[in-house]
């Protein structure tokens, strides 16, 4: 049984989206809530690197159920990083992919989990339109942006998505949105700032940390392996306000 669906989307790549769905599990993980991580970005599946896991492989049981990855005791991952040739790219059209997305929907045997977390692909493709239309029961979603405008115009596209589903936003991530000086502790703006046109509520805001890609790249999220960090606090206050808004 799973009890909540959160959708992690974004309508422009490169914006952090899977950095996030994979913090925002730990984050919720340390609360103590059995949290599964649904990795449905099929051409650019990111989730087993930054955990650590792409040596890992899916199976089924018995039942020709699919069998989650467990990363630890309270945290399954199912993504098709797991069942195709790393670096291999996928040359599929439409149907195979929303084949593949109910097998995902379907046929997972997930056991009880509080939350799962699904991590989709940027836009508003086959992708995204096949989880929604086969969960059904979408609890929450969460956009994940940058504060510049080309990508507030793609948050835009993909809150109407959402809207058209009639799911609850529970709000926005805003992340890469400043520096601080290494040397000064001043903070540094990265972008324009164009958020304030956007009628969402901005859940938290992430700095930009060249340690935090490091640790990602090796498999560490920044909630278990940055400990005292701005980051770590910040994803941290996000999984509490999505326990609140769910």
């Amino acid at each position: 049984m799973i009890k909540k669906k959160l959708v992690v989307l974004s309508g422009k790549g490169g914006v952090g989206k899977s950095s996030v769905a994979v913090n925002l599990a730990s984050a919720l993980v340390d609360e103590g809530y059995k949290v599964g991580i649904l990795d449905v970005d099929l051409h650019g599946p990111n989730v087993p690197r930054m955990l650590g896991i792409v040596d890992q492989s899916l199976r089924a049981d018995e039942n020709e159920m699919i069998i989650p990855v467990t990363v630890m005791e309270n945290l399954k991952v199912v993504s098709i990083a797991f069942l195709i040739e790393e670096g291999k790219p996928l040359i599929w059209r439409g149907p195979l992919k929303h084949k593949l997305i109910n097998d995902f929907v379907n046929k997972v045997n997930w056991g009880d989990l509080d939350f799962l977390v699904i991590d989709s692909p940027p836009g508003t493709g086959d992708e995204l339109l096949s989880t929604f239309q086969l969960f059904k029961d979408i609890d929450g979603a969460i956009l994940v942006t940058t504060p510049q405008q080309v990508s507030i115009d793609d948050v835009e596209r993909a809150k109407g998505f959402v809207d058209a589903f009639k799911s609850k936003i529970l709000g926005i991530v805003l992340n890469m949105v400043y520096l601080v000086c290494p040397k000064c502790g001043e903070r540094i703006e990265l972008f324009p700032r164009r958020i304030e046109n956007l009628d969402l509520d901005i859940l938290v805001e992430l700095p930009m940390d060249p340690n935090f890609a490091l640790m990602m790249d090796e498999g560490k999220p920044a909630v278990w392996y940055m400990r005292g960090s701005e980051l770590e606090s910040k994803f941290r206050d996000l999984a509490g306000k999505v326990i609140e808004g769910l």
